[in-house]
């Protein structure tokens, strides 16, 4: 952990920074791939709708000695033709859940579901959901998100600028797909749960982007007075600045969730848990990415197309190529590299005043240049020299 922090303060002071934003189209490709991925699951498999969004019933009954396995085998065929997802609740009855029946056809599984588990009827709850219901449930959530995503492009392009508003709005349709693509694939049902989820990951996928658009933001004003970096390069460098703290953030909050995934679901068989646990699980490890290999990378692409950052990116490698030669040829006489750039010609005073205002440091031989003007002479006014020394 010592080195962990060490190596935060380094990243933080700019001594080590690794080249994200250099490296984008390899991040792009890595994003493009996952999320092909998950669209083919979600097109191939679709989502597996709780009876909340689809309708149906969910029966539950006392404390009973069979399995989940034992209970799927003996009312196979007796769910009115539907598929019927069994859960072990943790006072150690069933939760039989059948999607897609109506009230009296509900009452005829009730009944088969009795005679198959040789429990009571009147010990087996029933609730029943409506089709209507369902849908409207679905309708409305599907609004919440299209709100909630509206708003966060209003709110980043009020607060910081439009292409950070587009590319925090790419990363959180990035981490949407991942998410249910990943629901698809494992055929974990969709609940409230889910969409509690699926909402909560979505935030803090947007404060992890915020808070390092608010470092990008503070690192690049007044970028243009400088001929020293380019937007990528400060881009890169703010974003090293504040790796440490979003990895630490995202640990520490994949922790709980894991447990409630793994150790809930997994081991102790608490398969209510697993909607909720699985999207906040899958949905913070792909916001945490986004927000780093996503966001960052593609808002330095956007401003890089403008016509001054262009103009800066001219500057800088002009400057670059001029160093490496003046360099090359100080090596070829001899002489320190270094030391060839101490004595490179003074700056003008409106590069001058923009450097300093960008806190650029002026080379070394400037000021040697300015220090060795000629000083006035020792004589004073009309040639006579000052006496000196103790009258006699």
């Amino acid at each position: 952990m010592s080195k962990l922090g060490t190596l935060g303060h380094r990243l933080h002071r700019g001594e080590v920074s690794y080249d994200f934003v250099g490296k984008r189209k390899l991040w792009y490709g890595v994003s493009i791939l996952i999320t092909l991925a998950a669209i083919i699951g979600l097109a191939v498999n679709g989502l597996k709708l709780g009876i909340e969004f689809s309708g149906g019933a969910v029966f539950t009954t006392p404390k009973t000695s069979v399995s989940v396995s034992q209970a799927q085998d003996k009312i196979s065929g007796d769910t009115a033709g539907h598929h019927a997802t069994i859960q072990k609740l943790g006072t150690g009855g069933l939760r039989i859940q059948v999607s897609d029946i109506d009230t009296a056809t509900s009452k005829q599984v009730q009944q088969k579901i009795s005679a198959d588990l040789n429990i009571p009827s009147k010990d087996i709850n029933a609730e029943i959901v409506g089709p209507s219901w369902g849908k409207e449930i679905s309708k409305k959530a599907l609004q919440g998100l299209i709100i909630f995503l509206v708003l966060v492009v209003i709110y980043l392009a009020i607060a910081f600028e439009w292409r950070m508003a587009v590319a925090a709005l790419v990363a959180l349709l990035h981490d949407i797909t991942i998410t249910t693509g990943v629901y698809a694939i494992v055929g974990f049902e969709v609940s409230p749960g889910t969409v509690i989820g699926l909402l909560t990951i979505l935030g803090y996928s947007l404060y992890d982007t915020v808070v390092v658009f608010d470092g990008l933001k503070e690192a690049t004003r007044g970028i243009t007075k400088q001929n020293q970096k380019t937007f990528s390069d400060v881009a890169n460098r703010s974003l090293n600045g504040t790796l440490v703290r979003s990895i630490n953030t995202t640990v520490v909050a994949l922790l709980p969730v894991a447990a409630l995934l793994f150790i809930g679901g997994g081991i102790l068989g608490a398969g209510v848990l697993n909607d909720i646990a699985l999207a906040l699980f899958v949905g913070l490890t792909a916001g945490a990415y986004s927000s780093i290999f996503i966001a960052t990378p593609i808002v330095a692409d956007l401003k890089e197309r403008e016509p001054q950052m262009q103009a800066l990116r001219k500057r800088v490698l002009a400057k670059r190529a001029s160093d490496a030669q003046k360099a090359k040829e100080a090596e070829a006489r001899g002489e320190d590299p270094e030391a060839a750039d101490d004595d490179a010609d003074p700056q003008d005073g409106e590069e001058a005043t923009a450097s300093a205002a960008a806190g650029v440091v002026a080379p070394r031989g400037q000021g040697a240049a300015r220090s060795s003007r000629t000083q006035p002479g020792s004589r004073g006014r009309g040639g006579r020299s000052r006496p000196s020394g103790k009258r006699r």
